[in-house]
């Protein structure tokens, strides 16, 4: 079911300014980017100024891209015998939080892989953390779901508590500040968290993955989003066993997740659009609930005739991911609207 940390070479024995000499040193050692152990320096040319400056400008491009595809800081902390993997924004000093949660089978660094979250996330300011899942396939203890960490009755709450109040100390991040989402087994958690602490949590995104709401409620009022495709055969949108699930978990229905996160809240406005901008064969069924405020406190994506998967992924159109939406803008929409 349903997170890369870039590494950067040098030019170990010899100095590079944007080029170095083709000699067979050179070309072992020469791997920092920008740095072309082919490249040799202009005809009739002794100094260094000409290929200073196309190193500088070659330097200046590899640094914008790096900033744009890559965090600015990506580091794994160990915690006991867990572990959580953080990228952090430019400014990492009282950065909010947003805690993001691997699938089932699926791994902190394998998440912010396939998901491509953090890039966007913290350009916005944000701090994300991907938490570890137990054992060797990487599951939660979701109540009724999944694997290892279910039957082991492992206490995640107690991690996540843990997790938030280590990255919080270690990288003064802001506490106050605290958002969770999730892909399936990893929804499926976020949500159980949001409903568990709902004074730590400012708003909550789930995809492809339902809360047991059969032993689980919302403790007080959590702003939920929650995307799920109607025709997921892992978690399915209706509820119940799905026929490719790698668990017999019967899984609670998108409605029941609705009803459970509504319930804390005075009356809110209903209210729906269609989302049907690609050709896709799908469309999105956008369902808002909106305080007085005009501050939406739930949103339901329906994606119809979508898969389980975290729409906008890179494996997202073999898993029947709509081009309607994308997860990681639709998540970070939703948290910006609950500052």
């Amino acid at each position: 079911m349903p997170s890369s940390r870039g590494s950067s070479g040098s030019c170990s024995t010899m100095p590079c300014n944007g080029w170095c000499a083709p000699s067979n040193a050179a070309r072992r050692n020469c791997t920092a980017p920008g740095c072309d152990a082919t490249e040799t320096a202009p005809r009739g040319v002794t100094g260094p100024f000409t290929v200073l400056s196309r190193g500088i400008a070659m330097l200046r491009l590899l640094m914008l891209l790096l900033v744009i595809a890559f965090p600015a800081s990506a580091e794994t902390i160990r915690l006991g015998d867990r572990a959580y993997r953080i990228d952090l924004p430019p400014r990492a000093t009282g950065a909010p939080i947003i805690l993001a949660l691997h699938g089932g089978g699926g791994s902190a660094d394998q998440f912010a892989r396939s998901s491509g979250l953090s890039g966007p996330a913290n350009r916005q300011g944000y701090a994300v953390i991907y938490p570890e899942g137990t054992g060797r396939a990487g599951t939660w203890n979701g109540g009724y779901c999944c694997g290892a960490a279910q039957r082991q009755r492992i206490d995640d709450i107690a991690f996540l508590d843990a997790v938030i109040a280590d990255a919080v100390a270690r990288f003064r991040l802001d506490g106050g500040r605290v958002y969770v989402t999730g892909m399936s087994n990893g929804a499926i958690m976020a949500e159980t968290y949001a409903a568990l602490r709902p004074a730590r949590v400012r708003a909550v995104a789930g995809v492809a993955g339902t809360m047991d709401t059969r032993r689980f409620r919302p403790t007080g009022p959590v702003p939920l989003l929650h995307i799920h495709g109607t025709a997921d055969s892992m978690v399915p949108y209706a509820g119940g066993q799905g026929d490719t699930s790698l668990t017999r978990t019967r899984f609670a229905s998108v409605a029941s997740v609705e009803a459970a996160f509504l319930a804390p809240f005075p009356v809110l406005a209903r209210t729906e659009r269609v989302i049907d901008g690609a050709d896709d064969g799908m469309r999105v069924i956008e369902r808002n609930y909106t305080d007085s405020r005009g501050v939406t406190q739930l949103r339901i994506l329906t994606i119809e005739g979508g898969g389980h998967a975290w729409p906008g992924s890179r494996r997202a159109a073999r898993q029947g991911g709509t081009a309607d939406i994308t997860a990681n803008a639709e998540v970070l929409r939703f948290f910006a609207e609950h500052p």
